[in-house]
Parts: structure tokens; sequence; C-alpha cells
């Protein structure tokens, strides 16, 4: 049997961990026989001696072990899913997964809730009066072969690479969660585990995304991939831009209003252009490459899937949904041109307003957050509303005004308008 301080010494002196010296680690701290404080250390020197792509691989295989995994092979349906690494205003599972649905593809999604300026999928969606998260797998598998909606967003269970879940508590309080493979590894092993046949990931970069360079936003990506490829899964990454946030909310029920918009035809322009996007590569990577997914946003099929979808989860798709008590609207200083609008300072505008939360035990406003009314590149004259601020919080709205203040640079010269994006990576 291995030992753990053998095994940390081998990793702190740079050498590569044999494949049963992973598995043991990773079996042993899930049933506590490896303690806290010696996984720490693992982990620590993970972080400043890296993994190969065989250990890396071997880890992620031995966190999915840990626990179930889902099959839906048997249900005769081309299954995809999408992964992104979080950003500001990214609502773009709420009307990708039922316009990926509406082209014939099944989108068995495991989503989570949000933890600090970053919104969580589930948060948005429990805003709809009546939706729920939590769902059986007998359940999902009904969904799914449900020819009216083919696309479920839900919780992954506690039994799903329950290594991944406690090692990740770790990591948070062990200043080790900056680790590409073992952020990686987390993400992965949960995404091999629901059971999906192919994957998209959308990779962020920016001042409001985990990555805030390029260079790191790649391999993390690179780093992904591989892994997908060496499970048996289809993957590809996309890396996308988030120096401004996505579409003009940043928040719950505003970003499914949103949501609904881009499914009725509309929407914010960026929005529009990373849902096509990501879903184009959805399509790819389930072999469905005859239909151009644009056409049923025009035609209206993907807001029917979008309905039944939430209907299949106990939502109301007709119910209002909630608004903040107290709003707040920040002006222009000067004419000229929205040179920059932060998405870090948006996010936390955001999250200090009541839209995200500090703990993951923590509450969220559905109502709360940030709607924009201009975007960079627009012009405007001194005084003229720039963002509104809602919250059920109104002693926080000078923290937050503060905090959303920092990030708009007014200027002479309109930016340049980039693709948001940056690179497709595929292995």
């Amino acid at each position: 049997m291995p030992e753990i301080t053998s095994i940390i010494r081998s990793k702190r002196d740079g050498f590569e961990l044999t494949g049963s010296e992973i598995d043991w680690v990773i079996e042993a701290f899930t049933h506590g026989i490896v303690a806290d404080e010696q996984m720490a250390a693992l982990a620590m020197a993970i972080y400043f001696r890296g993994m190969s792509r065989t250990e890396t691989s071997r880890w992620t295989t031995a966190m999915i072990d840990s626990g179930r995994r889902l099959d839906f092979t048997g249900l005769g349906l081309r299954t995809v899913d999408k992964h992104s690494t979080g950003g500001v205003g990214d609502k773009i599972t709420l009307p990708l997964a039922p316009l990926v649905a509406a082209c014939g593809a099944a989108v068995p999604q495991l989503s989570g809730r949000g933890l600090g300026h970053t919104g969580g999928t589930l948060d948005k969606l429990e805003s709809i009066p009546g939706w729920r998260a939590d769902l059986s797998t007998a359940e999902m598998a009904e969904i799914l072969t449900d020819p009216d909606v083919g696309a479920v967003v839900c919780a992954a269970g506690a039994d799903l690479a329950p290594a991944d879940r406690k090692l990740y508590a770790l990591r948070d309080v062990t200043g080790t969660v900056e680790s590409i493979p073992l952020i990686a590894s987390s993400i992965m092993s949960k995404k091999i585990a629901e059971g999906t046949g192919a994957l998209v990931l959308d990779v962020k970069v920016g001042s409001g995304a985990f990555m805030k360079e390029l260079g790191e936003a790649r391999e993390l990506a690179r780093t992904m991939v591989e892994l997908g490829t060496d499970a048996g899964l289809i993957t590809t990454a996309l890396l996308t831009r988030m120096d401004a946030p996505l579409g003009r909310t940043a928040g719950n029920a505003l970003e499914v209003r949103e949501a609904v918009e881009v499914l009725a035809g509309g929407g914010p322009d960026d929005v529009v252009e990373l849902t096509l996007a990501l879903a184009r590569d959805m399509l790819a990577a389930a072999g469905v490459d005859d239909l151009d997914p644009a056409d049923r946003l025009r035609d209206g099929s993907a807001m029917d899937r979008w309905r039944s979808m939430i209907v299949a989860q106990g939502g109301d798709p007709d119910a209002p949904l909630p608004t903040a008590h107290h709003t707040e609207t920040l002006c222009a200083d000067a004419d000229g041109v929205l040179v920059g609008l932060d998405a870090m300072a948006v996010g936390l505008s955001a999250w200090r307003l009541g839209a995200g939360r500090t703990h993951q035990s923590s509450a969220v406003q559905a109502g709360a957050g940030v709607e924009l009314h201009v975007t960079p590149g627009d012009s405007v004259r001194a005084g003229q509303p720039i963002a509104t601020l809602h919250t059920d919080t109104p002693q926080i709205l000078p923290a937050a005004l503060t905090a959303l203040r920092d990030g708009v640079r007014i200027g002479t010269e309109a930016p340049q308008r980039r693709p948001l994006v940056i690179e497709r990576i595929t292995d």
C-alpha cells in the first residue's frame, strides 16, 4: 500500500506520480484515510511542480470513480453539453440549451450556483417561480427524451465526483485554487461523470474572468480538451473575451429576462453572437451539421423549447419575474464615448447588491443586479444614465455605486470592436 508522506515527497521533488499512487490517494482522501493537512501538502506540491498529461488524466479518472457516473447512451440520443469557466452577465446557457435542443441534439447540463462576482446558472433559473434545480436521473432522462423538450439544466448530485467536492473545499482555504491541473481535473471530472457524449468549453479570459491572461486561459483550455479526449469525450474549447460584461444585465431575474429576449429573436448582439458560436460547435460535436441554429431563433422553435424546458422542471414561463424594491442610477459625468466598462467592476457591483454570494450556503436576491443602458463604443452626454442598480438592501447602494463607477471610462475615441471568440482549441 502506498504511503502518503512518500507520495508528497515524490511530487515535492518533481517526480511523476504513478497511476496506482494517484488512485490510492484519491480514494483514501475521499474516505478520510488521508488527512486534510496531508492532502493540502500534496495540493501545494502539485501547485508548484504541476502534473503531466498522464498524471492529470489519471487524477481526473480517479475523482470520477470516487462516485457515480451517469450514462445516457441507452436513450439513443446525441448528447452534448457546454461548460463556461464563468464571467459577468454570462447568461449564455439559458438561450443555448433550448436552442441546441431545437436543432436535434439533447443537452444534459449540470450547472452550479454563483460564488463571488460571477453569476450561477441555477441562481438565475431559480428566479423563475416554481422552477426546481434538483432532479433525479430518471427525471433527467424523461425530459431529455421528451420530443418537445430535449434539454435539462439542473444541479449535480452529491454522488457525482465527491472527491472533487471535498478537494475543492480544501484548495479554497489553502491557496491552491490556481493550479491549472487541479482546476482542469475539477471541472472535467464532473463534466465527464455527467454522461454527455460531447462537450464544448467556453474558457473566458479578461478582467471579469478567472483567467486574466490569454496564455493561462489557453493552457487551461488545452488541458481540459486533453482530459476530455483521453476520456473518450469529443471535446473542443473556445477562448472568449470577458473584459466587458456580456449583454446589458448582470443579476439573476435580470439575466433571465434578457435571455428570453434572445430566444424571441432580439437581445444584445454580443449575447446572440456567442450563443450562436457555441451552438454551432455543440452541434458539430454532436454530429448535427446540416442546420443553422440562427434559423431556430428566427422561427420561434428555440423559444418553444425554452418554455417546455421551464415547465418540465416545475416553472411557469409566463409568471412575472421578481423585481427589486430599490433602484439607483449611475449617470455619466462628462460628454464623450464610453471607452470601457470593466467586467470585474460590474460583477462586484452586482455581488454587493445581492445578486451573488460570499459562501455557497448564502442566499441571493432574485431581483438584484446591474442593468446597463450603454455599452462600450456608445456616445454619452453628461448626466445620461449609464446603469441602473437594483437591490432589496438599499444600505448597500453607495458601495455598489462606487464599485461600478470605478469601472466606467469615458473618452473621446470609440474602442475597436473585436470578435468575442478569440481562438478555438482542439486536441
